[in-house]
């Protein structure tokens, strides 16, 4: 199992204020202003173009910002020097696919200066794909190669992990066993931003934010959005807050 990292659980790990960011006519990020303490699941929500993915490459300094500031792990981004210490796993796969899936973690680990042999076997067991470990990534499906994906954003032991719909084409058993480590990981002190549009995976998480149309409409833990929504499931509660926020 990947060791955890020291669990800091005061420090912010994000922070923005007044974040925005339009492409043309579009405005994918607007005003948004976010904390994330350190070991929280925190899960950004919401329909397509809603503005998660777009949050996610501003925080790892793909995408620059029309206004507003972030910080990761104390540093104002864009910083190269705080990369070291973030995953990042995109929606779509980031792989080269005429390499090995072994071959693809080890590049992203040697990038990190984490390129031990320890460490690649650790990241390759953990997504149950050391028995494929010499395939092409070319050659695997795509629920595979999301393991791969998966198995690159950890294998350095980062502080962040940044992940942009993780479970997207994993079957049920492996989501589970997906979820059971993030877990692990923010008890040990690592910080996990994930989006998803995928409504049951919002109960795993210690909070959420509901984004639409780039603005974070309600923010909270899935106990408090539901009672303050007055609706039994988190899919009713986006609902209600996102008709809300429409009529103000």
């Amino acid at each position: 199992m990947i060791a955890p990292a020291d669990k800091h659980p005061n420090d912010l790990s994000i922070e923005t204020v007044r974040l925005s960011k339009a492409f043309g006519r579009v405005q994918a990020v607007a005003d948004l202003d976010l904390r994330v303490p350190g070991g929280e699941i925190y899960g950004l929500l919401g329909p397509n173009g809603s503005g998660k993915t777009t949050v996610m490459r501003l925080l790892v300094g793909l995408a620059k910002a029309d206004s507003g500031e972030a910080r990761v792990l104390g540093r104002r981004v864009p910083d190269r020097a705080v990369l070291a210490e973030v995953g990042y796993m995109t929606q779509a796969e980031a792989l080269y696919s005429d390499l090995t899936a072994k071959e693809n973690v080890r590049f992203f680990a040697e990038l990190n200066g984490a390129g031990t042999p320890t460490r690649i076997q650790e990241a390759l067991e953990l997504i149950e794909l050391a028995s494929r470990a010499d395939d092409l990534v070319g050659s695997l499906s795509g629920g595979l190669r999301r393991r791969v994906s998966l198995a690159c954003a950890l294998v350095h032991r980062p502080r962040l992990l940044i992940l942009d719909e993780p479970t997207g084409g994993v079957d049920p058993q492996l989501r589970v066993a997906f979820w059971e480590h993030f877990r692990r990981l923010a008890d040990g002190g690592v910080t996990l931003l994930i989006s998803s549009h995928v409504m049951d995976e919002a109960e795993r998480c210690d909070r959420l934010g509901f984004m639409r149309d780039g603005r974070l409409i309600a923010e909270g833990s899935p106990e408090q959005l539901r009672e303050r929504s007055g609706t039994l499931d988190l899919e009713q509660a986006f609902l209600k807050f996102a008709e809300a926020e429409h009529a103000a």
